[in-house]
């Protein structure tokens, strides 16, 4: 089912990215479709991990997340820089919990952490990040986990 999944993926990508859909064409994409999936299939590359086709329909409630926290934040980082609301920048280091299951939910939340601006995930371990924010309101709303529920993580149904 996996390899039916990323395939379609692939053949999608292909079709939206050419733009041509004359038979040789489409031949061509076809066969190099097929030949990617028996080389990742070989190779062993194709699993959970590198493909998380489970987590497909909890993306986009977590794009719709992630694109709102970015453009709050984008906003709070503008504040500070015009110095809008007269509140001094109060760099904080702070260490948050990790209550992903999987490597991949914790990668992606260090990452939502990076993308979403006044905060960069420093150190992340099995167990908590260490994260530079730019202002104490930033590290307090990242403390409240909020975040962290958002992400989308399923290691338990694997």
């Amino acid at each position: 089912m996996l390899t039916f999944t990323y395939g379609l993926l692939l053949v999608l990508i292909w079709l939206l990215l050419s733009g041509h859909f004359n038979p040789l064409l489409l031949g061509l994409g076809l066969a190099s479709v097929l030949l990617t999936i028996f080389l990742m299939r070989r190779m062993k590359l194709l699993d959970h991990e590198s493909f998380p086709s489970h987590l497909f329909s909890q993306f986009p409630a977590f794009f719709v997340y992630i694109f709102w926290e970015i453009f709050k934040s984008n906003i709070d980082v503008l504040k500070q820089i015009l110095r809008l609301d007269g509140k001094p920048i109060t760099p904080q280091m702070i260490e948050i919990p990790l209550p992903q299951k999987t490597d991949l939910g914790r990668v992606i939340y260090a990452n939502s952490i990076t993308l979403t601006p006044g905060t960069v995930s420093v150190k992340l371990t099995s167990d908590k990040i260490l994260v530079h924010a730019l202002t104490k309101e930033a590290a307090a709303e990242l403390s409240t986990g909020k975040m962290a529920k958002a992400i989308p993580d399923r290691g338990a149904d694997i």
